[in-house]
């Protein structure tokens, strides 16, 4: 039907492989330079946990008052066990803190604490004052955006 075809050697198309592979090489280190563009790298996105790292730190600092019953940094959350402040040892409280983002931003950041008190011959749940909460989120951001700045000037 259809008559034979004939094909050349291999070794006849090897200077033409190899010339090809020399362009696309010399057209490759053209697109390169040895200058590397400068950027500042988001400090919050060098980390090898889930989470930013700095607000990560700044709530484990800001929490060191309690034990801890829980830290998982892939995941972002942290709980303490239950605090008793020697002062008035008729109130405990425990808090849950839980790093949504990997950005230092304030809405990457949730706080929650409850609070317990003595009552008869054991502990019943009380009002958390929203301002208290407020507080500790402010005080975990503050921790976090100091740590970043000492990271960023070092």
């Amino acid at each position: 039907m259809f008559p034979p075809v004939t094909r050349a050697p291999h070794s006849q198309y090897r200077p033409l492989r190899l010339a090809a592979i020399g362009a696309a090489c010399a057209v490759l280190a053209a697109c390169g330079g040895s200058d590397r563009p400068t950027t500042e790298l988001q400090a919050a996105q060098i980390n090898t946990i889930g989470v930013n790292s700095y607000l990560w730190r700044g709530a484990l600092d800001a929490l060191s008052f309690a034990p801890l019953a829980s830290a998982d940094s892939a995941g972002g959350v942290i709980v303490t066990d239950w605090y008793a402040n020697p002062s008035n040892p008729n109130e405990r409280v425990k808090v849950m803190v839980t790093i949504l983002d990997q950005d230092l931003r304030a809405d990457a950041l949730r706080v929650a604490a409850t609070r317990q008190v003595v009552q008869g011959t054991g502990w019943v749940d009380a009002p958390v004052q929203a301002s208290t909460v407020q507080k500790l989120e402010d005080i975990i951001l503050t921790k976090a955006r100091d740590l970043r700045r000492q990271a960023v000037a070092s």
